[in-house]
């Protein structure tokens, strides 16, 4: 029996399989674990079922000592864990890929509604209590039947978002390393292009690229200012990969129309000049945050522990 640590509160399910048949040690705090508390729990663990709060780095590969085997991250994103370090150790590390496809793909098109057809403004104004009455010209936003989305990172979540605005009556751009599967260009009606192209034309940008030194702050003020001063930026992957300071300025000056942002540079801080503008949405990071897929995601982590521990291949390793 193996003696497993899960840094935070995960589903009910994941630790039932879990715990049939090893040791686990999970926190269960209603606030994120605390460094010096995480490094003492991971003493002489054999596996680590980690959070995208808590930072997987040589320190805590260290204290956790040379019999760790394995890392399962739950989450898609792995810019927590230091990878390599994991390597060198001979830890394998493991993501949640696939599971959190349609519901990150689904706020990544409510934000794009929010933030298009100002409901956030619309809602503040009631709850507020301010007086209001109908007009042809209150609140007017943009819709989005004919107009360009251009999607940044063309993987599973930027082709399922895509799918979603089709619906809608997009026009698709993409821009990612490498071409999709023609069929699925086929069915999109996707046209792939250089980021600077896609900047340009695109009534919308939506990010769904993965957050590393590559791709930070990616969307910085070059780029803001090459976009359409009717155009809106959505982000549902990784704060950092835009420059918010740079953000709120250009949506200040009226570069861009507006924003809507589920995840920030400085998570769970905001910049503050965001928070006082009207022309974009605010939420707190929750991509993943229905009940079915947090549990999908738990429990493939729990999957990829069991495997590792078995001395089996993983389902999702990062490569």
């Amino acid at each position: 029996m193996s003696r497993v640590v899960v840094t935070g509160r995960v589903p009910e399910p994941a630790l039932q399989k879990l715990r049939a048949e090893h040791e686990v040690d999970a926190w269960e705090g209603s606030d994120s674990i605390s460094r010096q508390e995480l490094l003492r729990r991971v003493a002489g663990a054999d596996a680590i079922v980690s959070l995208l709060t808590e930072r997987i780095d040589p320190e805590l590969l260290d204290a956790a000592g040379p019999q760790l085997k394995v890392v399962a991250n739950v989450a898609v994103g792995y810019d927590n864990i230091d990878v390599p370090a994991c390597t060198e150790r001979g830890v394998v590390a493991t993501n949640t890929p696939g599971v959190l496809i349609d519901a990150t793909a689904d706020i990544a098109l409510g934000l794009i509604l929010m933030a298009t057809r100002r409901l956030g403004e619309g809602e503040r104004l009631i709850r507020s209590g301010q007086a209001w009455k109908w007009g042809m010209f209150f609140l007017l936003g943009s819709s989005l039947q004919g107009k360009t989305l251009g999607i940044v990172g063309m993987g599973g979540i930027g082709q399922a978002t895509a799918r979603r605005a089709k619906a809608f009556g997009m026009e698709i751009v993409y821009q990612s390393r490498s071409e999709i599967d023609p069929a699925i260009a086929a069915e999109l009606g996707a046209r792939r292009v250089e980021l600077d192209e896609l900047l340009t034309i695109s009534d919308v940008v939506s990010l769904h690229c993965p957050y590393g030194p590559a791709t930070h702050h990616l969307i910085g003020a070059e780029q803001l200012e090459a976009m359409k001063d009717t155009a809106y930026l959505v982000n549902t992957a990784r704060g950092p990969i835009v420059d918010e300071a740079a953000l709120a300025l250009a949506l200040r000056e009226g570069q861009i129309a507006g924003a809507g942002l589920d995840v920030f540079e400085q998570e769970p801080k905001v910049h503050p000049w965001l928070l006082e503008l009207e022309n974009v949405t605010l939420v707190p990071h929750l991509g993943s945050a229905t009940v079915e897929t947090r549990t999908a995601m738990a429990v493939l982590a729990a999957d990829n522990t069991l495997a590792v521990l078995k001395g089996e291949q993983p389902p999702t390793p990062i490569s």
